[in-house]
């Protein structure tokens, strides 16, 4: 935990009268990286403390600009909702976790200290929070989300994984881990994890170490890789322009399947949502968003 945490502050929008949030960009310095990062924060405009709920992005770490906060309704949803939303901006590639050594292609990552650890203390100290937390990811996030909970018991009262793949160290997690991190990103899963498939491979794999959710509230959603109107497709030239995000929901759809055994055979409850079409779009993830919302919003107290 670092001892000193430094923390800068701007306001994006004015509250009006009408106004329930407050939109602010929030840059946090993170010792452990040793450097600034942004972060969008819808915040409740008042009535006391509020609880806090972490979004994170996908592959591009909203570095891209794509993100929860520019493609989709999240201001709009939690405009009148009692809680702080936190969408962190980096961590593209990174898979949200502590890198062993530092990366040619993709620098220094700590983002499992950052998250949990140095992100938190800023929120609690900035904004007005109860302390209670909630986690959701999509994507490349919707594994690591599961596994930063995993890591840090009790800090997340709820998590919900969104088209996520939440395996490593089997040959289709490694695979998808690996397409992530060497094939788009170009970086090197050996200063990762080291040798692939080795033990902290199978330490951040939410599979391997499913007992270790127990107890947390959780939302494991995915599509089928079927275009439809969740998607917000209207025509061939659409369908066609999703094909590669069909091959990826597959494959979650896949990942999801086997969680959801091994959480069966555990005995571990959770909410797993299956829907009958979607492919990898942002219209498919707000709306398993917003249906896990009730229960995060539960199990948080907000």
């Amino acid at each position: 935990m670092a001892a000193v945490m430094v923390a800068g502050f701007l306001s994006l929008t004015a509250p009006t009268a009408s106004a329930q949030s407050t939109v602010t960009r929030f840059d946090v310095y993170s010792p452990s990286m040793d450097r600034w990062i942004s972060n969008d924060v819808i915040s409740p405009a008042g009535g006391g403390p509020a609880p806090t709920f972490y979004l994170l992005t996908g592959v591009g770490g909203g570095e891209d600009g794509i993100s929860w906060f520019n493609n989709t309704g999240v201001r709009d949803f939690f405009d009148d909702k009692h809680v702080n939303v936190v969408m962190p901006i980096g961590g593209k590639y990174s898979m949200y976790t502590d890198w062993n050594a530092d990366d040619p292609a993709l620098g220094r990552n700590k983002w499992q200290t950052y998250l949990t650890q140095e992100l938190p203390a800023a929120v609690n100290s900035r904004y007005n929070t109860t302390g209670v937390n909630a986690l959701g990811g999509v994507s490349m996030a919707g594994g690591p989300v599961l596994d930063l909970a995993i890591q840090a018991p009790g800090l997340y009262r709820a998590v919900g994984s969104y088209s996520g793949c939440p395996r490593t160290v089997d040959g289709l997690g490694q695979m998808a881990v690996r397409s992530m991190v060497e094939v788009l990103g170009r970086g090197n899963v050996h200063n990762m994890w080291g040798r692939p498939g080795g033990p902290q491979w199978a330490a951040h794999d939410p599979l391997v170490n499913a007992e270790k959710l127990r107890g947390t509230q959780l939302f494991i959603a995915t599509g089928n890789g079927i275009p439809g109107p969740v998607d917000g497709i209207n025509s061939i030239p659409a369908i066609a322009g999703v094909i590669p995000g069909s091959v990826l929901e597959g494959i979650t759809q896949l990942c999801t399947a086997a969680l959801q055994g091994r959480f069966a055979q555990l005995g571990i409850p959770a909410t797993f949502s299956y829907r009958p079409e979607g492919t990898h779009t942002w219209g498919l993830f707000e709306a398993d968003m917003r249906a896990s919302w009730p229960m995060i919003a539960g199990a948080i107290g907000a």
